[in-house]
């Protein structure tokens, strides 16, 4: 597992842009976007795994994560 596992990515549609944005709570805000749902989920991904890399090297701590078993229920409650 890869530190940036750690963290949830987030695509949805966007339709102020009209198309899919990523971003990843706590690591970065929207910082890609595409017409299709899996290139943006894989550039989302390479992004977070560089920020990630880039916040260890500048020997800072990383944010807590935001993956957690209960995620799903979590999400339910506040829906």
């Amino acid at each position: 597992m890869k530190e940036s596992d750690r963290y949830i990515k987030i695509v949805e549609w966007s339709d102020e842009d009209g198309c899919f944005v990523g971003s990843c709570p706590g690591i970065i805000d929207t910082c890609c976007h595409g017409d299709d749902e899996i290139q943006v989920y894989t550039a989302l991904c390479q992004i977070v795994n560089e920020w990630v890399e880039t916040i260890k090297n500048d020997g800072k701590p990383l944010p807590s994560p935001t993956v957690s078993r209960n995620l799903a229920s979590k999400l339910l409650n506040v829906a």
